[in-house]
């Protein structure tokens, strides 16, 4: 990893020029909640966000470097915060600012709306952005944000109640299952990974739940969800619901097909991998493995294509560099062992702000297999 001399953001003026697009208004946010998806995972229910907020470009054209970041409630708050903090201790020339949002699809909506120039979004919710499918097929927005860096993973995978006979994902088929909250970005990436064609004579097969997080551990408990998805960020933690669940009912590891492997791995809107369960216990509860496979619903730091370049350098420099900071301040956050891992959740399909482009090629690490977002 390359140094960044103190007169870099001089340098990165010379390459994009001084123009700068930006906005201001109020840093409202609220605190943090259980390090779980709490509202993070959630698609947003005012959708548009057709209020205006503070609308529009409120810079002085002064030599400030401003991001706003629209982020959504509980961890992806905490995780936002941290980063704020760490610019505040660590950069001298940027102004960041956290905006609460109404989860990952409003975010994008937000923004396109203009509310603030950055946010934090995942990787379906964007690709769904940009062909206009899912939650975007009646309702596109003309703005799309730009992909700036890897924030963190929510990894998925099920569990079982003990006595269900559920041994794989296979037995799933008739069974009540339960894949979140209604709304949640984790029930509705579950949901597209298990409808791709290797697993979709399963999945058509299910009886799929639709309880609040908070009323699942007691449905549970009772007896009407037999199975359910259970998440979190790998060695960190799990969401509330799964770790209440895993405190109060005996449960196991649901053993994954081939099929479902080839399903998770062929959506373009997650990841994949595994951890050992060593590393990544549920309330010190033993569910019969060692390891568990995941498919991931990977969240990023974006930004609308105007927002300042310099400013985004700024940003990826900072977490870059001070990534122990940031961690130090929220471990969920990405533990990057190198510049490269920044990129660790790119993808083809969405562009890369051209503020983060510039920094991955000072570090020797750009893929050129990926595209560079136009600017506004």
């Amino acid at each position: 990893m390359l140094s960044m001399a103190d007169n870099s953001i001089n340098r990165r003026k010379f390459l994009y020029g001084t123009g700068a697009v930006g906005m201001t208004g109020l840093a409202g946010c609220s605190g943090g909640g259980d390090g779980g998806d709490g509202g993070d995972g959630m698609d947003g229910g005012d959708g548009d966000g057709g209020d205006g907020g503070d609308g529009g470009d409120g810079m002085d054209g002064g030599e400030d470097l401003m991001l706003r970041v629209g982020t959504s409630a509980g961890g992806t708050q905490d995780v936002g915060l941290a980063v704020e903090r760490a610019v505040s201790q660590e950069s001298d020339s940027l102004n960041y600012s956290t905006i609460e949002s109404p989860g990952y699809i409003g975010t994008i909506r937000r923004m396109a709306n203009n509310q603030f120039n950055a946010g934090i979004t995942d990787n379906n919710s964007l690709s769904k952005a940009l062909s206009e499918t899912g939650a975007f097929s009646d309702q596109p927005v003309e703005r799309i944000p730009q992909y700036g860096f890897y924030a963190f993973p929510y990894s998925i995978y099920v569990i079982a109640r003990d006595g269900t006979g559920i041994e794989t994902f296979d037995d799933l088929a008739g069974a009540n299952v339960y894949p979140a909250e209604p709304g949640y970005s984790t029930r509705a990436t579950t949901l597209d990974v298990w409808s791709q064609e290797p697993t979709a004579d399963v999945f058509d097969q299910m009886n799929v739940q639709n309880q609040s997080v908070d009323s699942a551990p007691g449905a549970m408990e009772e007896g009407n969800i037999d199975a359910t998805i259970a998440y979190g960020t790998p060695g960190v933690r799990y969401t509330g619901f799964v770790q209440e669940i895993a405190s109060r009912i005996d449960v196991h590891y649901v053993e994954p097909t081939d099929a479902l492997i080839e399903s998770a791995e062929s959506y373009d809107g997650a990841g994949t991998g595994t951890t050992s369960y060593e590393d990544w216990p549920i309330a010190d509860t033993d569910i019969g493995t060692d390891e568990v496979f995941h498919w991931n619903l990977e969240v990023n730091y974006t930004f609308n294509p105007e927002a300042n370049p310099d400013a985004v350098y700024e940003l990826c420099r900072v977490v870059d560099e001070s990534n122990d900071t940031v961690n130090e301040g929220e471990e969920q956050f990405n533990d990057f062992g190198s510049t490269e891992d920044m990129l660790g959740s790119a993808r083809e399909n969405i562009p890369v702000h051209r503020g983060a482009v510039q920094y991955y090629r000072d570090n020797d690490v750009w893929d050129g297999s990926l595209t560079e977002g136009d600017s506004a």
